[in-house]
């Protein structure tokens, strides 16, 4: 899968005209991740996304852009406002020497993301969300032509995965490859019964972890604004918690952030006995698939400022998994006094 040309600020500044704005416009690189976010700076400040090549078709983008409206128009949920283009479509194809990306925008939030401040986050909230937009996802008439991409076991832990092969990733030895495979290959058995149906199994936002979370510190009142939907698609629910604690899956932050989350979801949505048993399997999921993502996006922000040990410490996170049937159970089971 081709990432993002060097040249992706080229892209968006040609995606400037098509919203009004000059074409010499200060634009402000805010991410580089999947795609590369920009913010305009002038009088009515906008964030532009340009999509990287090959990673979603042009019906996929605009599923996304699709349910992050509805969620905003339908539900409590916070996101960001789509901004159509001058000619009325919600995504543009900006030219550069004879190469087309698609780009988007949306208002700009005020404030900063969660990682940013994450003292200014309430996590029982973001579970009371979450159960919402799981809510909103089984009840939604999807539209015309909806389309996204699937997370399961194959595209996450097989060597084809999406986001790169977990054994690819710098500073795992042989060693930590055989107890990395072993939690997988539990995870695998476990998911496969658990199943797929549909009160477990549906649209999830995916990505719900800390930097695409918006809050403002300076304003208790606003909440939670939902930001990036770019990796939504079809995937258990619980998926959404073990993107939670992205990164910080082995912190006592990720416990209680986890606890948190439970005690808001519960309020909202219902988790029964068996949904709960499979938290660890499910935050252990994710943190097998960063460590795919960093072996593939080397170039991305996160992947550079995580250091030589976080895949390494992944198999010691596996370890623990695989031995330790006390881990995260305080937290799981302490959420429901």
């Amino acid at each position: 899968m081709p990432g993002l040309p060097p040249t992706h600020e080229f892209f968006a500044r040609a995606a400037l005209p098509a919203y009004g704005r000059a074409g010499d416009t200060p634009l402000r690189l805010l991410s580089l991740s999947e795609n590369a976010t920009y913010l305009v700076e002038d009088d009515d400040p906008i964030v532009l996304r340009v999509h990287r090549p090959g990673y979603h078709s042009l019906e996929a983008i605009r599923s996304e852009l699709a349910w992050m409206k509805a969620l905003r128009r339908e539900t409590s949920v916070l996101t960001p406002e789509l901004i159509a283009a001058r000619d009325g479509t919600d995504v543009v194809a900006a030219e550069v020497d004879g190469d087309v990306l698609h780009v988007d925008a949306v208002t700009f939030v005020a404030g900063c993301t969660a990682e940013d401040d994450p003292e200014a986050v309430g996590f029982d909230q973001l579970g009371r969300l979450t159960a919402v937009m799981h809510e909103h996802a089984r009840n939604w008439t999807f539209p015309h032509a909806f389309t996204r991409f699937r997370w399961d076991l194959d595209t996450i832990l097989g060597p084809d995965a999406r986001w790169g092969n977990w054994r690819l990733a710098p500073g795992l030895t042989d060693d930590d490859r055989a107890v990395i495979q072993r939690a997988a290959d539990d995870i695998a058995a476990k998911l496969t019964h658990f199943g797929s149906g549909p009160d477990r199994f549906g649209l999830v936002h995916a990505d719900l972890r800390l930097a695409n979370l918006m809050v403002d510190p300076t304003d208790a009142g606003a909440g939670i604004t939902v930001i990036d939907f770019d990796d939504c698609g079809w995937s258990w629910y619980l998926a959404d918690l073990g993107a939670a604690v992205s990164f910080i899956e082995d912190t006592p932050a990720g416990e209680r952030i986890i606890a948190e989350w439970l005690t808001g979801y519960s309020e909202a949505g219902s988790l029964p006995a068996d949904h709960l048993a499979l938290v660890p399997s499910f935050v252990m999921l994710r943190r097998i698939n960063l460590t795919a993502w960093i072996a593939s996006h080397a170039d991305a922000d996160a992947a550079a400022e995580l250091g030589d040990d976080f895949a390494p410490n992944t198999a010691r996170l596996a370890q623990r998994y695989l031995e330790d049937r006390s881990w995260l159970q305080d937290a799981i089971f302490g959420s429901r006094v």
